[in-house]
């Protein structure tokens, strides 16, 4: 029986090991565009109705928050469907391994809302630079896993937060397009990546 336990662990852990050398193919390009889509729509949304949003902060960013989750969920139940079509056997150790990659940086942009909005209500514009730079950060991570080109991604997300940070500063403004312009660019751009790499994994099948 012990050994029969240990090689089982060893076929767990040769498992874990060739999901984190693959390249992930879970990630779809239409379903990123369609994200980057969704924020356009919010954007646009938001400068027609709502109004001024520094003075209804609770719902410019729960229309934003809404729109992450449903984005998320979109995306999610694509990867776990292709994941399961492209990576057979493999396909739950990817899709974990990329839920891991993701993770910190979607956990710590919730922990930053939920203490800006508890402890510093008065610093909320902040929150649109930072979550931007923080969706940079997990690109940037996600290097191992998807193309390295979405390093460019990154850095995209990456400065366009910095940017957001400095131009929003001087009024400490909101404005739907310091996060819909951004995001737009960000996923489409994603999104032509993506559609690259899978041309290129067709083409060497």
């Amino acid at each position: 029986m012990q050994d029969l336990d240990k090689a089982l662990a060893d076929i767990v852990a040769i498992r874990s090991q060739i999901a984190r050398d693959t390249t992930f193919r879970g990630l779809g390009a239409a379903t990123v565009a369609a994200t980057g889509g969704l924020a356009l729509a919010c954007a646009t949304g938001q400068a027609l109705w709502l109004g001024d949003p520094a003075a209804r902060t609770g719902m410019f960013f729960g229309v934003w928050i809404a729109v992450a989750l449903v984005a998320f969920a979109l995306i999610g139940i694509e990867a776990i469907r292709r994941s399961r079509r492209l990576h057979s056997g493999l396909a739950d150790a990817m899709v974990w391994n990329a839920i891991e990659v993701f993770l910190p940086a979607a956990g710590a942009g919730a922990c930053l809302a939920l203490v800006i909005a508890r402890f510093a209500p008065g610093e909320v514009w902040m929150l649109p630079g930072l979550w931007q730079i923080l969706v940079g950060l997990g690109l940037f991570a996600s290097a191992r896993i998807l193309p390295r080109a979405v390093q460019g991604v990154g850095a995209w997300y990456l400065l366009a937060g910095l940017a957001v940070l400095a131009v929003s500063a001087e009024t400490r403004a909101l404005s739907p397009w310091t996060m819909g312009l951004p995001f737009l660019v960000g996923q489409v751009w994603l999104a032509c990546i993506l559609h690259h790499g899978a041309r290129a994994f067709d083409d060497d099948l």
